[in-house]
């Protein structure tokens, strides 16, 4: 099968022939049919973040099963799923309180010393990684039962794909992690995949007061399509006393959907007494936030708060999400910029970086 290939730390993209095994144990083999570019696989590209390679990046992705393992038990032959890197075992302390996202043993998921290597070159003498246990970026995947979720028929690849991670992420972070019910007010720092999906999430759960802030004038107008109430240009004003202005003392959750120090600082100062920070966004290594902890954080009785994948139970979550869709209650259509082949990843992530993206490039030509 072809499948996108980066072979160092800061390489570039490029289609390779590789092979790929039959599924083993509670294995499932997915043709893929539509695979999300996040940012976050450009993030780890360019900074490694412990990951091996060379590896397959992608981790959005929606497709058939072609064939299963001979333990599993969730799917059949024709099943349209969809993949979410969330990796669990089941069995630790977190997952049985119902928090897979902390699973303690996420590599259970992957093969054993010993089993075999899921994807290899040709040549078979160099090891291959997928991302997340996921390799997105391929015509195939072979995925742990456990990371896949089932969605109807009627729901189309190309949205389906973003549901396992931007929407899981940033609507996740709304709906699991803040609790935002209706009447709430909330401010989203970043609109891109994850933010507009933290939109759409806040107008779900209710959300009277939306405030999308970026600094690109032309992202915020898009915003509003996904549920913003006001925007905030935040090159231009100082976010914090506009958002204050906005709320009349501040908002009840911020959430930074960035990654970088300034704006996690800004999203706690933008909280009103008893408000929360949410923090989204990848960070660089190493990165350190500040806060006071006598006046804001004791004194008025804020909190701040990391998110890892929205809180999200992906085997019920993603199922929810493809009914909300397709009930017209979450905008999916919006967010696909543009439809890709294969060969195209490393353009479409040069137009990324470049900021010429609003929304997710998609993969749907193998």
């Amino acid at each position: 099968m072809k499948a996108s290939l980066v072979e160092g730390l800061g390489g570039v993209f490029h289609t390779v022939d590789i092979e790929i095994d039959s599924p083993k144990g509670m294995e499932v083999l997915v043709s893929i049919k539509a695979s999300g570019l996040c940012h976050s696989d450009l993030h780890i590209r360019d900074k490694g973040y412990g990951y091996a390679f060379p590896v397959i990046l992608g981790h959005e992705l929606a497709g058939v099963v072609e064939a299963v393992g001979d333990a599993v038990t969730e799917f059949k032959v024709g099943d349209h799923v969809v993949g979410c890197l969330i990796q669990y075992c089941g069995h630790c302390r977190n997952c049985l309180q119902g928090k897979t996202y902390l699973c303690e043993h996420p590599e259970e998921t992957l093969r054993k010393e010993g089993e075999g290597e899921r994807i290899f070159l040709k040549d078979k003498t160099t090891k291959l990684n997928q991302i997340f246990g996921l390799g997105g970026f391929a015509e195939k995947a072979l995925v742990h039962q456990y990371q896949l979720a089932k969605i109807p028929d009627e729901m189309p690849f190309k949205q389906a794909c973003i549901l396992g991670c931007g929407t899981v992420t940033g609507a996740g972070a709304i709906i699991n992690t803040a609790h935002i019910r209706p009447g709430d007010s909330v401010a989203i720092i970043g609109t891109g995949g994850v933010g507009l999906n933290a939109i759409s999430g806040a107008k779900v759960a209710g959300a009277t007061t939306i405030i999308a802030i970026d600094i690109a004038d032309d992202k915020l107008e898009f915003a509003k399509k996904f549920g913003a109430t006001h925007l905030v240009n935040s090159k231009k004003e100082d976010p914090v006393a506009k958002v204050k202005e906005i709320t009349d003392g501040g908002v009840d959750a911020a959430f930074e959907v960035i990654g970088f120090k300034v704006t996690s600082e800004q999203a706690f100062h933008m909280t009103r007494k008893g408000g929360g920070a949410y923090i989204i966004g990848m960070a660089k290594p190493g990165t350190a936030i500040e806060v006071e902890s006598i006046e804001e954080l004791m004194g008025q009785s804020k909190h701040l708060e990391g998110v890892i994948m929205g809180s999200t139970n992906h085997k019920r979550d993603i199922p929810m999400y493809a009914a909300l869709y397709l009930q017209g209650r979450l905008n999916l259509d919006d967010l696909i910029y543009q439809e890709i082949s294969l060969d195209q990843v490393q353009d479409a992530y040069d137009q990324l970086a470049e900021g010429k993206i609003i929304g997710r490039s998609v993969i749907t030509s193998f």
